[in-house]
């Protein structure tokens, strides 16, 4: 759910195209529940969430794994960052990211959308179409 919040919401692509992907890639992928699902999120499947649920994948990190365990298991590369920083790296200071041994955009990406931003841009979107 969180990726394809993020991916419907605040990158604005057709839930279609995750749905697709998904298809591809899940061992487990079932015609109904992954389309549904995908409208679900959207906003637009026949038992829709509401347009303004949008997940932050920060606040979910956070919540759902306080101690990182999940991130530190498949972003080794965040392994050496304090837990405060470990779900939102680019906030980090330098000399901490140094220490960590990350170079935001070589060792680790930078943001691609601010997500703030992203999410105001969604819901002004989603009005434009209520």
């Amino acid at each position: 759910m969180i990726t394809a919040s993020f991916l419907v919401k605040n990158l604005l692509i057709h839930w279609n195209e995750g749905e697709q992907w998904f298809w591809d890639c899940l061992v487990d992928a079932n015609l109904a529940n992954n389309s549904a699902s995908w409208q679900w999120v959207a906003g637009c499947g026949a038992d829709a969430a509401p347009f303004f649920r949008i997940f932050n994948p920060v606040t979910q990190g956070k919540k759902f794994d306080p101690d990182g365990e999940y991130i530190k298991r498949f972003l080794p590369e965040l392994v050496n960052l304090p837990v405060k920083y470990l779900f939102s790296p680019w906030e980090a200071p330098a000399d901490i990211l140094k220490q960590a041994g990350i170079t935001l955009g070589k060792t680790y990406p930078k943001p691609i959308v601010d997500l703030a931003l992203s999410r105001q841009r969604a819901l002004e979107s989603y009005k434009k179409i209520k």
